[in-house]
Parts: structure tokens; sequence; C-alpha cells
């Protein structure tokens, strides 16, 4: 799970990322003689390189500040809501997992009927490598899965299925659907499993500088960009082209103290602000919510995949989850406890139609985005809220700090009185219609 104190943060920021386009075409590097870089160019390092920074903190993070270990499942607390950004649809489980040449790590899923499930395994860098599931692995969706180091050969289990892995270490996430169910949903969770074999060689995190969402990583992030760079291979298509920017920018700031000041400069004015500009500013944005289509694997979006890392770090592929954020009213107004609010999808849009798993909404505090305590202790509504429809058929969710006139009780989502307020509308394995943006939520229209 992300650090809380990005999340604070950066919930805000991750209003959403464009399909599309990075800072800029990644272009022939400076060539690395110690030759001026330009502005772009340094520009484009610093974005490029970050997204392994926030992979790097995360990971140094669990290991040496919760302990969690390599190899080791933690499983999250079922229903509990006392952190940052919770989601209460799903039962999660999580693992740093660590091979080498010699030894695999089986990972060991049960057989789910009937529910969302996934394995998410991750790269270095944020992107997705797989889902283990039925969409996926169709003839094989649960069973023994041997994870092992690409282009490696060591003893397996004659049933189980090999996945090769891109380095020495990958991020794994499960979530298993509650489904109104929980109990179920808790049994299921700790039926993952590891096999583990004594010997496994197992390097240490990098150590990096520190920095938060409020004070971003400086020119230091050129220190030591070879060793971070050498440290975890991109899939990202021209990241070879990226990589010679960053080398090219590393050699020139060590030429001299006239080139360092010049990146200092550089990196303050222009690379943070562009970056914490972008993370504010793109995306596809209708009704007041918000939503990135480019979540998992990046293309060449490295400002993308930065501001993913920033916001949501190890965000899966929209194919199996797409995140609508929605901060405002249709008026563009931030949403606020005091008033009384509508989101009323037609007969022919609602969300049960347009996914082939689950869907919900939950309601978050702001700045801290945490649930909202309420009398009711109703923090979401998905499709197993027993949802009761209007007389056409259309389906209205009500947001107010009061049960508001005319709403049905079953629907209304209680709000903050005299706070701000934010929510997150989540689509498990949504159809053609979201995935190609032409299904949109419903506006959160004010209503007094």
């Amino acid at each position: 799970m992300k650090k809380a104190i990005l999340i604070l943060v950066v919930s805000f920021l991750f209003i959403s990322c464009k399909k599309e386009g990075s800072t800029s075409t990644a272009t022939t590097s400076t060539s690395e003689n110690n030759a001026t870089p330009s502005d772009q160019d340094i520009i484009d390092a610093y974005i490029y390189l970050y997204a392994r920074y926030f992979v790097i903190q995360q990971e140094n993070y669990d290991i040496n500040v919760e302990k969690v270990g390599y190899n080791k499942i933690k499983y999250n607390p079922l229903g509990s809501a006392q952190f940052v950004n919770p989601n209460l649809d799903v039962a999660y489980l999580e693992a740093w997992i660590a091979v080498d040449a010699a030894h695999a790590v089986i990972l060991n899923v049960p057989k789910i009927e009937g529910r969302y499930y996934t394995v998410q395994l991750l790269d270095g860098w944020g992107e997705v490598i797989v889902n283990i599931n039925e969409r996926n692995f169709p003839k094989t969706p649960y069973g023994k899965f041997a994870l092992v180091l690409k282009g490696t050969n060591p003893t397996i289990p004659a049933n189980a299925l090999k996945i090769e892995l891109p380095s020495e270490k990958v991020k794994m996430l499960a979530r298993v659907e509650l489904k109104g169910t929980p109990a179920v949903a808790q049994k299921l969770q700790r039926q993952f499993t590891f096999d583990v074999p004594d010997g496994i060689k197992i390097a240490s995190p990098i150590t990096i500088p520190e920095f938060t969402p409020k004070k971003p990583i400086g020119t230091e992030i050129f220190d030591n960009a070879a060793e971070v760079i050498a440290s975890y291979p991109d899939v990202m298509p021209k990241a070879k082209e990226y990589q010679s920017k960053v080398a090219a920018v590393e050699a020139y700031r060590k030429k001299d103290d006239k080139a360092k000041a010049h990146v200092d400069e550089i990196v303050k004015t222009k690379a943070i602000p562009a970056f914490l500009s972008g993370a504010k500013g793109f995306g596809t944005q209708k009704g007041g919510w918000s939503v990135s289509y480019a979540a998992g694997n990046f293309g060449n979006d490295i400002l993308a995949r930065d501001i993913i890392n920033y916001g949501g770090l190890w965000a899966n592929r929209v194919e199996e989850a797409i995140y609508f954020v929605g901060l405002t009213d249709t008026n563009k107004q931030l949403l606020s406890g005091d008033k009384v609010y509508e989101i009323k999808f037609p007969k022919d849009q609602i969300p049960d139609l347009m996914v082939n798993a689950f869907w919900s909404v939950t309601l978050y505090s702001v700045p801290d985005y945490r649930v909202v305590d309420n009398k009711l202790k109703r923090y979401n509504l998905n499709n197993v809220s027993g949802l009761k429809k209007n007389s056409d058929g259309s389906l209205s969710i009500w947001l107010g700090s009061s049960l508001p006139k005319g709403a049905i009780e079953s629907n209304w989502l209680p709000t903050p009185a005299g706070k701000g307020f934010a929510l997150t509308m989540r689509m498990y394995v949504s159809k053609k219609e979201v995935l190609d943006g032409k299904w949109f939520p419903a506006p959160i229209e004010q209503k007094n």
C-alpha cells in the first residue's frame, strides 16, 4: 500500500493523466561528452527518473519501516477504514517477492468462483507485469504458479505454471471481492500462500534521499542515477533514449560547480513545476468527475507514469479497474458537506450494466482522504448495497450531511457537515463503453 504521507496530498493531484504523450518526444540525447544539455533534456531526465524513485521509496518503507520482509504475505485487515484511501470492496493482500537464478517462489492461488479476484504483479517502475485471474488464465486460473527470474530454469513443481519475472524483485497485490460476504472473502484471502525455498539471495533496497509531496526530490535525483537505472530493467519502448538523457545530465552535472548550479536551477524552476502542474492539469474531466486511462502500462508517457506512481502507486491496468475521482460539482465548485447533491444514472446507464465484475462509490474527507464517520457507519455504496431505483428505472445516489428531502435512505451517502469531501468511483472489469470513454459517471448535481 502507498505510504500514508504520499496519499494525503496527492489524492487531489491524481485527478488523472492523459492517454498519450510525455513532456516531450524522446529525441536523441545530448552527447555524453559533458556538453550542456538543453533545458528540456534536463526536465525529461528528471521526470523519467522520478517514477523509479517512487517505487524504491515504497520498497524501503515496506522493508525497513514496516519490516514486512521479502516473500512474506501481508494480509491487510478486512473492512478496516482507519487508514488513508481505504478500498472497502475487497480483501487485500500484498508482498514483495524476491527470486534468484537458482530459486523460484511458488504462489498458491485458491479456487475462487462467483466473485472478482486478481493477483497483480508489478515491476520496479510501477508497470504491471501480469494479472493472474480467470480472464488471463482461463484454463488455469488457480493452483500453483512458479515465479522465476526471466531466462533461468530453477527446479519447480511439475504442476506449477511458470511465470517469468523481469528482475529479481516484484511487488504483488491481490484482491478478493467482499460481495456482501466478508467472512468468505477473508477465508479466501488467507488461502493465498507462498512456498519459499531456502537460500534465495536478496539485495537490500537502494538507499535514496528523502522526499515528500510537499518537498519533491531535487537535483539529488541525479547523484546515483546510473545505479538507479541499472537496478531494474524498464519496459518503456523509449527507455534507452530517456536513459541517455539521464546519463548526459548526470555527466554534465559532475563537470563543475557552474554546471551543477545550472542543473539545480532547471530542476527547481522548470522540472518540478512541470511535474506538479501536470499532476493538477490534465485528464478526462466531465460532470465533476476526472479519470485516467493511462495506468498500469504507460507506453512512452513518462509524465503519466510519474503522476500515477506519485498519486496511486501500484495502479492496475484499466482492463481490470478504472477509477473516477469526484472533487467538484457540475459547476466546478468543490464538494461541500453543507450542500446536497444527486448523482442520477439513466436506466440504460446504471453502473451495473457497465461492469463485468462490480462497482462502488466511496466518500472521503479532505485533505486527509479518510472515510467520513457517520451514524450509519456507511462509507460507500456498491452493487450489493441494496440500492433502490427510481420509478422510471433510473438510479440516484444522494449526498448530504442529513438525509436529503425526497431521497431514499438506502441510496444516501452521509457527508461531513461544514467540511469538504471527495468521491472515488471504482469500476472493476469495465465493459467496452467505459474503456472507450463513451460512458462516464452521471454528473454530480447540486440540489440546493
